[in-house]
């Protein structure tokens, strides 16, 4: 048995991107350097991640396009224990509000468990963020609902507009204001709605641009990388390779610089459940890809 792919993960230490792998109930992680050389080749068929650290009893096969890599069963079971999806408002951790900024008039409103930090936020490729406000689950479930009718503010962006504009963000100094803005209309709030349970929490602008490797020497639009990512890649094949150096990750996504093929944008949510060997420097970009921005598939609840 091969290890596979289970994602792309952002320890709360801002250490940087860590891909994981499990093989039975062994697991591992490969620290993500940037700069250095990535290359894998699928191989077989896709299956079933399975669901709640158990795997597929059947090894279902799973669409090779599918970001969720679960067969329908255990989707269900793994929606069935899910904060995201309201299955245990019972929860007894505590939970804190945060705005997460991902392009221009790009924001929305998320709760995480306290415990997680700001790994929720690198998971979804927050550029930037700050704290609202922290408190029980069903009062933090509470300000979501006050934002949205109160100000507009959606809970979920499709993943495919996060991705089209992250090459072209506007400075520092203008993605904080933009956060700083709504927070100064969420705390007008108080007395309109807002939960008496939900402690308020000061404003700081956290930009993630340089952990993501998107800002800086060798970010977009600066020397040594070139400009922005070009395609994405749509699903794996058997066979199929990536391969280039990595310049930057947001999200799931890492981005390799892959020659003559551009900068390639991999989801790491397609790679799940496939059993990956290493592909060699030059082995270039065997599998689909499209014009980033061209259609990208949205199935996550983020």
């Amino acid at each position: 048995m091969g290890w596979q792919c289970t994602g792309l993960r952002w320890p709360d230490d801002q250490s940087g991107p860590v891909l994981a792998w499990s093989r039975g109930r062994q697991t591992r992680g490969s620290v993500l350097a940037y700069g250095t050389e990535l290359g894998f080749r699928a191989a077989g068929v896709r299956t079933c991640i399975g669901a709640r650290g158990n795997a597929c009893p059947v090894a279902a096969p799973v669409p090779e396009r599918s970001t969720g890599a679960r067969c329908a069963e255990c989707g269900r079971l793994d929606r069935a224990h899910s904060v995201a999806a309201d299955t245990i408002p019972d929860d007894p951790r505590t939970y804190r509000v945060y705005l997460a900024w991902f392009g221009a008039g790009m924001v929305k409103v998320g709760i995480t468990a306290e415990e997680r930090g700001a790994a929720r936020l690198r998971e979804q490729g927050a550029v930037v963020f700050s704290w609202l406000g922290r408190g029980p689950l069903m009062a933090a479930r509470r300000a979501e609902e006050v934002l949205r009718a109160a100000l507009g503010v959606p809970d979920r962006i499709p993943y495919a507009r996060k991705r089209a504009v992250r090459a072209d963000l506007p400075g520092p100094a203008a993605r904080a204001a933009e956060v700083a803005e709504l927070y100064g209309k969420a705390a007008a709030l108080d007395g309109r709605g807002w939960p008496e349970a939900l402690e308020r929490l000061p404003f700081e602008a956290v930009d993630h641009a340089g952990i993501f490797g998107i800002e800086g020497p060798g970010g977009p639009g600066r020397p040594g990388r070139p400009d922005g990512p070009v395609r994405a890649v749509t699903g794996l094949v058997d066979g199929g390779a990536v391969a280039g150096r990595l310049v930057a990750a947001a999200g799931p996504d890492l981005q390799l610089d892959a020659g003559g093929d551009g900068v390639v944008v991999v989801d790491t949510r397609l790679m799940t459940g496939w059993t990956l060997a290493a592909a060699g420097e030059g082995a270039g970009v065997g599998v689909p890809t499209v014009v980033v921005g061209g259609g990208a598939l949205q199935t996550g609840l983020f």
